[in-house]
């Protein structure tokens, strides 16, 4: 990876600021990108989030949270006890819509058991100093935590409704990805309160838990609303096997009776590429790209873009951009600071920004100018 820049930029995100120190070029099939550094000094930044008025929240893996405004970035108390262990810690994070009013925010994170650790969504409300989160509150939590430091899933978005889908990974223990008696491997939907929506597809079935909205996932750590409203999703598979999976109510997309990968020794897994009554992927690669971070694109900046997929890569140093039409990889976007991009979102102007962890640091993308 190249040097990191000591540079701080304006982050006024609705204005397009220019930058303070020379800009890094990014070769595209829509004409030569600008990557600008944006903040730096984070350790393993996992999550990020806009506020109003052009600010951002940042999460750090060991449980930090920055408040990042105009070329200075400021640490908030007030976030939960985490287990920064493995791929373990502070995860996710993002601000509610109604942020400009309520100040709320949601946060993902591996919480501390008795016994080992689970992946947990808390809310709670932003100080009006910038300094604090208040009124902290675990508004759920995963059934039966493991020791395990792995596979966490922990991606968080909002829809429409208000409703907050979470990603959640199966802990290393792949058969609990279809136990349906267990939310690991599973995708979450649950209210802002924590309770459970009354369209739940498992609600009140036996033994079931109420808040999975889909199961048979691995560990997915990317996920979106298209401009459809259509949820999407990109989970790691073992060797090969990532996919990009169209999440649907109550649909079982099949880890680990059915993948595209093999075990890290060779063996195969379970049954095959198909089963009747398990979901395909809409995209795999094999061999995996380690995908982590999605964003489905409006095209405010690149009208030849609305609608396309981008997904951040931690092995190989990229970011996939897949047709959204055919969901096809058309392009690898790739520059000295795409290492290990944790997680990519498009800011209010329509530029794209990522967080390297191996860099720690915050970047953005627009045309060039």
């Amino acid at each position: 990876m190249a040097p990191k820049v000591a540079c701080y930029l304006s982050l006024i995100v609705m204005s397009l600021t220019s930058s303070l120190c020379p800009a890094s070029a990014m070769e595209s099939s829509s004409g030569t990108l600008s990557v600008e550094t944006m903040m730096e000094g984070f350790d393993t930044p996992w999550g990020f989030t806009f506020l109003p008025g052009g600010a951002l929240l940042v999460t750090e893996r060991d449980g930090e949270l920055w408040y990042v405004q105009n070329s200075e970035k400021h640490p908030v108390g007030g976030t939960p006890t985490v287990v920064a262990e493995g791929q373990g810690g502070l995860l996710d994070i993002v601000a509610a819509r109604d942020f400009a009013r309520s100040r709320k925010v949601f946060l993902t994170f591996s919480k501390p058991a008795t016994s080992g650790s689970s992946t947990a969504v808390a809310s709670g409300v932003l100080s009006e100093t910038n300094r604090e989160i208040i009124d902290l509150k675990v508004i759920f939590e995963a059934s039966a935590p493991t020791d395990s430091a792995r596979h966490f899933g922990s991606r968080l978005v909002e829809a429409q409704d208000g409703s907050l889908f979470v990603t959640l990974g199966e802990r290393g223990d792949q058969d609990s990805a279809q136990d349906l008696s267990r939310e690991q491997g599973s995708i979450i939907r649950i209210r802002p309160d924590g309770s459970i929506p009354d369209d739940n597809p498992f609600l009140g079935t036996a033994e079931a838990r109420p808040a999975i909205w889909s199961f048979g996932h691995r560990n997915p750590q990317g996920m979106a609303f298209d401009e459809m409203g259509r949820l999407w999703a990109v989970e790691h598979g073992a060797r090969g096997g990532d996919e990009v999976n169209l999440i649907r109510k109550g649909v079982n997309y099949g880890w680990p009776v059915i993948s595209y990968g093999t075990h890290y020794s060779g063996r195969k897994i379970g049954e095959g590429t198909r089963k009747d009554g398990l979901q395909q992927p809409q995209w795999y690669w094999d061999p995996s790209i380690a995908p982590s971070g999605m964003m489905i694109y409006s095209g405010k900046l690149w009208p030849e873009w609305r609608g396309d997929i981008f997904v951040g890569s931690l092995k190989f140093d990229f970011i996939s951009r897949l047709s959204g039409e055919s969901v096809t990889e058309v392009e690898r976007l790739q520059s000295p600071e795409t290492g290990r991009v944790r997680d990519l979102r498009e800011a209010p102007d329509g530029s794209i920004w990522f967080v390297s962890e191996s860099e720690g640091a915050l970047y953005r993308i627009t045309p060039k100018r």
